[in-house]
């Protein structure tokens, strides 16, 4: 029978559910022994006791907050767990504990001019704080929202937390968004403000502000303007508004701050609907700043002020917590790169800031990993044959001895010198300890590569709706081809789980969100009885509580003989095959058989970001390797070029050959004439791919596949 998610919250005689319920020490009571974290082994019980007395009392008496709302001024009750009991705290509270104990140290780090000028902590409150009383004066109402619509920036920064002082919410609007996108963000939470980077994203707003009702003025934070309108500010202008509100008025906002309260507002990317707005509360994003964090093992100022750089989109969860919130809960440096980061000039930016913690989601770490194999591909002899000696022994080694601190042989050690170092250090990777991925699964090659660097990338995994990480990996607690376990505080557990042990991914604890804004429908969906968030993920949990990722619900592929496909551990194994392609996606919903889109290799054009013709160097080995002189994609796709044609269906017979039944075979498949990409609208705003834009983009060539 086909797995479906309302089936799964319907059935009444579900099967016995697994609970991972992880009694780990809170983040503020490990300051004293901050070097170590632990976590007990998972226990089976039939449900949480407390989650059903929530239940039952909120159920007798309707005075009780409910866990869930869907109005912007909603409250809901805090899903407090006995084993990590941090009071709950509002933003400006945990800010203003930042200050206290930081508020001399280097907060922000943005570059003008080529040089690196800096803000300390009580300078960031400072500012933040002016941000919020020029809010008020511009007409800010509580639980209206700030759009900010631009790359990275303090700017973006102070805004945010401006915006939440004065009882706002902040909502971050992606840069990459057409006009009618960013209205639909701007109009759906009632927007009083929107701040826009520049000229190219003022002329979006400028282009629907008569159709925004709720909005008073927008400032542009970056340049000058180049005509003035009413309404419209510099960002000069703008903090200069805030003197004629006395302080008072302010402190009188930021009291009547409950933590159970939307502070901040993520809105979904919209691949499967129009976009959701996921509301989060204080409460959300004090506590998973706090907890997500150390079970990440980032470090407490007091200890070592962590350094990381901030270049991935603001609006999307992971960045945003991981960029701005973690930053202000443990006093890190935070640097911002320059916008066309993604297009090549990141690796400045890592070598000059020189981070101890890196987040990537797995596309960057993939082009990361081309790139270098571009550079060796075009190395002499000995240059190639050390670099795959040192990766080889290294990646042996780490395999076998997953916490390298606990011996080092000789040759590991001696490669890592040679070899290895100066790799990192190329990457601005020197001082990194720790290196994490997220948002999306990362595929084992990835990791393996990187192992063979002595990178070992830590996944993070959860969802907007769980304020980002609802369970981590770090460098005491990981484990290959995992993405992590539950963060202390948090619990899982595995519903409907079949004959195998792969069942759905729900959530319990403080990092849950609130809710979908003005989505009751949408809401009522994802919730249980017991309060428990039902993911749409599919995977297991091993006896140490170690999750697995293998799909998600809405990308399962049912056929039309009934089998149940997760797509992406197939489409993983192509690319490992054939290190010619680029991108693989797994069509057959509802088919008699599986097919596949394929893309090659290609360079990208650092001026527009989109894919070009060119073949990349390992692309362009590959070819060499199999008998084709091909170094264009253009070449090999307009000829159909015999030998990569032969090249790539002997790779997928060796996938087929692996399949764990013949309706998990690919039968069909097409390379394309360009790579996916974020221009293309195949891949989303954090280089996720976009399921339904390819099959629609691609229709005619999904439906060859399946003419009679």
């Amino acid at each position: 029978m086909p797995f479906r998610a309302e089936q799964v919250r319907k059935e009444a005689a579900a099967p016995t559910v697994r609970l991972l319920a992880v009694q780990g020490t809170c983040a503020h009571s490990i300051l004293a022994g901050v070097q170590k974290m632990s976590a007990k082994s998972p226990v089976v019980v039939e449900q949480s006791q407390h989650v059903k007395q929530d239940t039952q009392t909120r159920l007798e008496d309707p005075s009780v907050e409910p866990v869930w709302t869907t109005v912007a001024d909603g409250r809901v009750k805090i899903r407090m767990d006995p084993s990590c009991l941090q009071p709950p705290l509002t933003v400006q509270q945990m800010f203003k504990e930042t200050v206290n104990k930081y508020g001399t140290l280097n907060a922000l780090a943005s570059k003008e001019n080529g040089k690196w000028e800096k803000i300390t902590f009580s300078e960031y409150y400072q500012l933040s704080w002016k941000a919020a009383k020029s809010f008020l004066h511009l007409g800010l109402q509580p639980f209206h929202s700030v759009g900010i619509l631009g790359f990275n920036s303090s700017e973006w920064f102070i805004s945010a937390v401006g915006a939440v002082f004065a009882r706002g919410i902040a909502t971050g609007i992606y840069s990459t968004n057409c006009p009618e996108a960013c209205h639909y963000v701007a109009s759906d939470s009632r927007a009083n403000i929107i701040m826009v980077e520049n000229q190219k994203q003022l002329d979006k707003v400028m282009q629907i502000w008569d159709r925004l009702p709720h909005l008073k003025a927008v400032v542009q934070y970056k340049g000058s303007l180049t005509e003035k309108h009413p309404n419209l500010y510099t960002w000069k202008e703008f903090l200069d508004l805030g003197s004629a509100i006395p302080d008072a008025k302010l402190e009188e906002m930021v009291s009547s701050q409950k933590p159970n309260e939307c502070c901040v507002l993520i809105y979904t990317s919209g691949t499967t609907g129009e976009p959701k707005g996921v509301m989060l509360s204080h409460d959300n994003i004090t506590w998973t700043a706090a907890h997500a964090s150390r079970a990440g093992n980032m470090m407490p100022a007091e200890v070592q002020q962590e350094t990381i750089v901030s270049y991935l989109p603001l609006s999307h969860i992971a960045a945003q917590i991981y960029d701005l919130w973690t930053g202000i809960k443990w006093g890190e440096q935070v640097y911002f790169a320059d916008p066309d980061a993604l297009k090549g000039s990141l690796v400045n930016t890592l070598k000059e800031a020189k981070p101890t913690s890196h987040m990537g989601v797995p596309r960057v770490w993939e082009k990361i990993m081309e790139k270098i194999k571009d550079v060796t591909a075009q190395s002499g002899f000995l240059k190639k044959k050390m670099l795959s000696w040192a990766m080889s022994v290294c990646l042996e080694r780490n395999l076998n001895s997953p916490r390298r601190g606990d011996l080092k042989p000789f040759l590991p050690t001696v490669a890592d010198f040679l070899v290895l170092s100066k790799i990192r250090s190329a990457l601005g990777f020197e001082q990194c300890e720790k290196h994490f991925s997220g948002a999306a699964p990362l595929a084992v090659e990835t990791q393996e590569f990187f192992l063979g660097l002595n990178i070992t990338l830590y996944e993070a995994y959860g969802m907007s709706e769980t304020t980002g990480p609802h369970c981590m990996s770090g460098p005491l607690v990981s484990r290959l081809r995992s993405v992590g376990k539950p963060v202390p505080g948090c619990k899982v557990k595995l519903d409907n789980a079949d004959a195998d042990g792969n069942g759905e991914f729900c959530f319990w604890g403080r990092t849950v969100f609130m809710g979908y804004l003005n989505m009751e429908d949408k809401t009522k969906e994802l919730f249980d009885e017991g309060g428990w968030l039902h993911s749409g993920d599919l995977g297991t949990l091993d006896k140490d509580g170690f999750l697995y990722m293998t799909g998600r619900i809405k990308e399962l592929i049912i056929t039309a003989g009934g089998e149940n496909v997760p797509p992406v551990p197939i489409e993983d194994a192509v690319k490992k095959e054939l290190p010619v392609i680029g991108n693989a996606m797994l069509i057959g919903d509802k088919k008699k058989f599986l097919s596949m889109l394929l893309t090659l290799k290609s360079t990208v054009d650092l001026e527009t970001s989109e894919p070009t013709d060119n073949l990349t160097q390992e692309a362009v080995k590959f070819c060499l390797e199999v008998g084709s002189k091909a170094t264009k994609v253009s070449e090999i796709v307009g000829s159909r070029d015999e030998a990569v044609y032969q090249a790539i269906q002997d790779g997928i017979n060796r996938v087929n050959a692996k399949a764990t039944s013949h309706a998990q075979r690919i039968q069909k498949w097409t390379v394309l004439e360009k790579d996916f990409s974020i221009t293309g609208g195949e891949l989303g705003p954090t280089m996720k791919l976009r399921r339904p834009e390819v099959l629609e983009k691609y229709k005619d060539e999904v439906e060859l596949f399946y003419e009679a």
